[in-house]
């Protein structure tokens, strides 16, 4: 829903950003999920929102929907644009802590993760604030650093 589609060969249509897909159904389940490849949407297969769309509609925006209240769909979607990133980079620092570094280089990625998962996370302001925003972008300096021990 976030994002938009430009119509070419992962897209078999131009959909803006902050509007349903014509392929969501009532359930908010792909209609056409089984048929994304032959139909056209092969972006979608490619897709991953690392778990951050789950949590949005879970946790920050539990019991509420945007077929319910429209005016949600630009909250949610924002949401998204700002907890994906993060999500994305927690996963990333989640396998570099399985990789032999030492010590002190995983306790730098176990602080990394701690400042990107905000003791207070009921709001999308508690993902935004600067502390969090800091150490997402200081995740991949983070990682370069571990070519060097690999």
């Amino acid at each position: 829903m976030a994002y938009p589609f430009d119509g070419d060969e992962d897209f078999a249509i131009v959909k803006a950003a902050d509007t349903p897909c014509p392929n969501l159904g009532p359930d908010f389940r792909c209609t056409i999920h089984k048929d994304l490849k032959i139909k056209g949407f092969t972006g979608c297969t490619a897709y991953s929102c690392a778990g951050a769309g789950q949590r949005i509609a879970q946790e920050l925006f539990a019991d509420e929907n945007w077929r319910d209240d429209p005016d949600l769909i630009w909250h949610m979607a924002h949401a998204l644009r700002v907890i994906r990133p993060i999500h994305e980079a927690l996963l990333l620092l989640s396998e570099a802590m399985k990789l032999p570094i030492p010590p002190a280089a995983a306790a730098e990625g176990r602080a990394l993760m701690a400042a990107m998962c905000p003791e207070e996370d009921t709001s999308i302001h508690d993902f935004e604030e600067p502390e969090v925003q800091e150490a997402l972008a200081d995740v991949p300096r983070y990682l370069q650093s571990l070519a060097g021990f690999l």
